[in-house]
This record gives structure tokens, sequence and C-alpha cells, in this order.
């Protein structure tokens, strides 16, 4: 099905921001459906203007659409109002460049990258026609499929997707729908039946984890006793897919119709992280680190301006600063573009003179807000996450900072981090009052310093994986000690809710038993939880109490050495043992050097020593 023109301006009269909704964006990509063997709706659980920014859609979006056979479309969540007057009118959810129905698509490609926007999906599945629930799903298409940060905990949303794709998805996506294609071809105009087969064919896929083929088997005490494939052919770990070099930069990404989160070009000049840091999961889930050459970065800067009109780059990456080639990247875009007057953003900077400098480059004129994450205030915590940044480095960096003519300062901290005692947020506080004094000294004026404090909530495949989340009442009697300690004319402090922290801990550290959990929210009306105004905590309490489930059971425990995690069938290359012995260093406040100059066999050049070589390796 089809939206026509009128029924969509019917809509568009009725809502708020209609720029949403109406595609035909500059560098959008519109085929003929006759002239193509597989369509996928690439759908971003969220608003247009979050779902744009996303670089990881752009980036499958120029790929899959670079095959003529294939025709990649987006389709984002309709806002509340445009949900109900769509229901109103029995319009189903449509993709952007066609305006095809949802179920039309032999393919929808979901992007989890964040838990709180579990309930949207199941919002669009239902807008766009398609059973909510997998196994209420009596065609083989269209398959419902999801990837992300979010997929390496597959199971609370087991019961919605039909495959997971683990891993970096620009090889296997394409696979995916290349099994697609041999099965329309094979089975003709019975592609839609034979859905257990086509299952079974994607199952053998390297890194398609398909959750319907997999039994969870459980102990007498609740925890899980063990996930076991349930036919031959299966594996019994999935490991994630991993690019041995960064594909090409997208050069021609649509431009919006409407501002967006991050309206400018942006090119990944990294992927992964050699930081180590204890309590990032990016930084172990996107490892090895492959860095793409400095002249590639800068001809992909030139070609993205010409195709859009954009004044703004930002080069993007875990820590942009570590890029061996940063300054030769910054220098020849900057020059280059001198007469157009070029920005560079830089979003991810470490803790030293060096990104002073790096930032220096970048903003000679204006110089706007700059971002430290010291994570932690006291020496002692640092050392437990292994941040590798001392007291005197922070000061250092800020105190260059000021006298580079910077006033705004914003600083990101975590409360509740494994081993946090009361006097770790003092010592935040005197922190931060001591960085803001040597502003104003240097400044001779008053400066402004924000910091953020954000409840720490500790994910899959780190080696804080073990331990609960700090319980509500010690968060907030911490936050207090922070505000009290800071209640200083110029410093400005915010923290996380603490419902919607504890939302993400439980979906994020979850098993396949929350399914019905958020099934049941989303009936009661739970929709795009990560907003504010829309989130409302009372119904996934309620919907826990129907199913059932102790939410202390997922978030408020110890989990032992050697417990079934939820997550341990899904291999990202990085091993259980290495965890367990950063753990232990954790414990013992001791740092694990950049694993640039020292190898700590992690496992991740092991697992993947039968792949092409990537471009940047462990020193041996």
């Amino acid at each position: 099905m089809q939206i026509s023109e009128e029924r969509l301006h019917s809509l568009l009269k009725q809502v708020q921001k209609p720029a949403r909704y109406v595609g035909q964006e500059l560098n959008s990509i519109n085929k003929d459906w006759n002239s193509v063997q597989v369509t996928l709706a690439l759908a971003y659980p969220d608003l247009y203007e979050i779902g744009m920014s996303n670089l990881g859609l752009s980036i499958l979006y120029d790929l899959v659409n670079r095959r003529p056979e294939f025709a990649a479309e987006r389709v984002y969540a309709p806002w509340a109002d445009m949900d109900a007057a769509m229901r109103d009118a029995d319009v189903p959810l449509f993709s952007l460049e066609t305006r095809h129905s949802l179920d039309a698509f032999d393919v929808i490609g979901f992007s989890l990258q964040y838990e709180l926007n579990y309930t949207n999906v199941l919002s669009m599945l239902d807008l766009g026609r398609i059973p909510v629930l997998a196994r209420e799903r009596a065609n083989a298409l269209p398959l419902v499929v999801a990837g992300g940060s979010c997929t390496y905990n597959p199971e609370p949303m087991a019961d919605f997707v039909d495959a997971f794709v683990i891993g970096e998805g620009e090889q296997v996506l394409l696979e995916l729908l290349e099994c697609v294609q041999a099965w329309k071809a094979e089975k003709g105009e019975q592609a839609h039946a034979g859905r257990a087969e086509l299952l079974r064919r994607l199952a053998r896929i390297p890194g398609v984890y398909v959750p319907s083929l997999y039994r969870v088997e459980y102990n007498g005490d609740q925890t899980i006793a063990a996930i076991e494939p349930m036919e031959e052919g299966v594996p019994r770990r999935i490991r994630k897919r991993i690019l041995p070099e960064l594909g090409p930069v997208p050069t021609r990404p649509i431009v919006a119709n409407m501002e967006v989160v991050h309206d400018r070009a942006m090119v990944e000049i990294q992927r992964g992280c050699s930081r180590g840091c204890r309590f990032c999961q990016a930084g172990i889930i996107y490892r090895p680190i492959r860095e793409r050459p400095a002249d590639e970065v800068v001809a992909g800067i030139d070609d993205i301006l010409k195709a859009t009109g954009y004044a703004e780059a930002s080069l993007l990456s875990l820590s942009s600063s570590d890029h061996s080639h940063i300054e030769e990247i910054i220098s020849q875009a900057m020059a280059a573009h001198a007469e157009e007057g070029l920005s560079i953003s830089l979003p991810s900077l470490r803790i030293d003179s060096f990104s002073v400098r790096l930032a220096e480059m970048i903003q000679e004129t204006r110089k706007t807000g700059f971002t430290f994450a010291p994570e932690a205030g006291s020496q002692r915590l640092r050392d437990v996450i292994n941040k590798g940044v001392t007291e005197d480095d922070l000061l250092h960096a800020t105190q260059s900072a000021f006298e580079s003519g910077w006033n705004r300062l914003k600083l990101y901290f975590m409360l509740g981090l494994p081993t946090e005692v009361d006097d770790d947020v003092r010592e935040m506080a005197r922190l931060v009052r001591d960085i803001q004094a040597r502003g104003k000294a240097i400044r001779r004026r008053m400066v402004d310093v924000s910091v953020s404090a954000s409840t720490f909530v500790p994910k899959p495949h780190t080696p804080f994986q073990w331990v609960p989340l700090v319980d509500r009442a010690t968060v907030e009697q911490r936050q207090k000690l922070l505000r009290d300690g800071t209640n200083t004319r110029g410093l400005r402090v915010s923290w996380s809710d603490w419902d919607t922290t504890w939302l993400e801990a439980l979906l994020s550290r979850g098993d396949r038993r929350l399914g019905g959990v958020i099934w049941r929210a989303w009936q009661a009306g739970a929709r795009f939880d990560a907003w504010s105004e829309q989130f409302r905590p009372d119904l996934w309490r309620q919907a826990l109490a129907e199913e059932g489930v102790d939410p202390d059971f997922y978030t408020g425990r110890h989990r032992q050495r050697d417990e079934t995690l939820p997550w341990d069938h899904i291999d990202v290359g990085v091993s259980r043992a290495y965890l367990w012995r950063e753990w232990e260093r954790a414990l013992k406040g001791e740092l694990s050097p950049n694993c640039r100059e020292q190898c700590h066999g992690c496992g991740i050049q092991q697992s993947f020593s039968g792949e092409q070589t990537p471009a940047w390796r462990c020193p041996s």
C-alpha cells in the first residue's frame, strides 16, 4: 500500500511538525520498486530529528542503495499527535521515500541504540500492520531484524524480533538481503510462505542471531542454566561481525527538512577505543581500533560539503583526539575551506593540553563551550574505572582552556560507580569548585562551569557487568551531597532522573522474561519512554507486577562469577576471563595501560585472527 498525497496532506494539517513526515529531502533516494528485488525499511524508533542524526543508519542507507537490486528507505517513530491522527484515519506507518506502508517491505531493520526506545518498536510494528509478537507472524516476509549497541544483549526484545544482527552491519546486512533475494527467487509467488525455513537460513549467516531457534533453561533460583540452540547447524555462540577496515564515507547524506540534533556533515574518523575505561560498553564492543586514513577523511569532508551545503563538519570517534593524524586532518580541512569559514567539531576529547591545542585550531575566533569527562571526582575512583587521568591532568587542561579564551566548561561525571563512597562525591564537588576558582582567577571574571552527573548503569560485556545498580536512596543522598557542595554562583549541576536510570538498567541487564513486561507496558500506553513528558514509570511497575517479575533480580543483586548471564551466548570477541581480570584490578585500584602501548590479551585479536587483518593491531 502507498499513501497518496491527498491522504498525507490531510494528516499533516493535524500535527505540529509536518516536516517530520514529508520526505523528499535533498539526496534522498527514491527507487522504482518494479526495478528492485528486495526492499528494506531502515527504522529508527525515535523522532525524525533524532534518527536523522544517526550516522550508522546513514552508512547503511548509502551501502544498500549502491546495490541496484536493493532499495533502502527510512521510517521513524511518529510523535503522539501523528500517531493518533494516523490511527484515526486508518493510515499505516509508511516510509519517507515512496510512502509504502511498513508491511509492504521485505525487511524492516530497526536500529536499537537506547533501551528506552523499545516500546516505540512495538508501536511502529503495530502501526505498520505487522504483528508485534514474532510468533504471531505467519508469513516469512516481512522479516523484522534489529541491530545496534543494544543487541549485544538481545534477550529482552527476543519476543518481537525475528533476527538480530550482532556487530557491525555493513557486510552482514548485505548478506542478509542476499539471502532474502535468493529466497524470493527460489520461492517465487510463494516467497511469503515457509517462515521457519527462512529463519534457519538466516541463522547460518555469521553474526545473525535468530532467538526462536534457541531454548533458555533456568535454575531453581531463577538464574539462567543455559541458552542452547534447538537445531543442528545453529551456532552455540553468535560472534559479532567486524569490518577489517572502515568502509567508504557516505558523501551524499540526506539533508533534513528541519533542524535536527546533529545538523552537520559527519565523518567517522576512527572506530574503537584503546583507553580501556572499565565502565564503557562502547570501548569493548567496538574493538579493535581501525583508523580512517587522513586523506580519506579530508576528501570525505570535501565531498559532503559540496553535496549538502553544510558549513560544519563533525569528526566522529569514541576518542577523536587519539587518531594518530588528527592534527593533519584538522589543518588540511581548515585550509581547504578557509574561504567558506568551515567549522569543525570534535565530540570526544581526552583530558590534556593536546586537546586544548586541537580546540584552538578549530575555534580560533569563536570560543564556544569546552567539554571534559573526568567521570569520577577522586583519584581513587578514577583508578577503579581505569580512567587514566590524574587531578593534575584535569587542572592543567582546564587551566589551558581558560588561558586560551574559554569562559564556559562542561564536566561529565557519574554517580554510583562501583566502590563509590560519600567522600568520592565530596571530592567531586571540591574539584569542581577548584576548577571554577582557577578559571575566575585566570579570566578575571566569573566563568560558567556546568556539571552533568549521570547515574552509572552497569552494562553487559564490561568488567562491571556483574555488579548491581546502586539503590535509589544512595543515589539521591549523593545527588544532595553534590548539590550542597556546589551551591556556588556560576556552577550549574544536573543529574539523571532515577526512574529513567532504573528502567535503562532493567532493560539492559534483563533476560527473555522481560518480553512480557515490555509487551504489557506498551499495551498499557508506554511510549517514548526516553522523553520526560511521555515517560510513565508507573506503567512499567504495573507490568512487572502483572508478569510476576521482580526488578531487583536484574538491577539490585551482585551476580556470581560463574553465573550464566543473559548475554553470554553473544561473543563480542573480548573474553569473559579478561573482563573478570579487569574487575579484580578495579577492586585493587590498579590501572591497565592504553592498549596502543601494551596488549592486555583481551582476546579480540585471537577471536578474529582468521579474518582480514585490520588497519591497526594490538602491539605484541
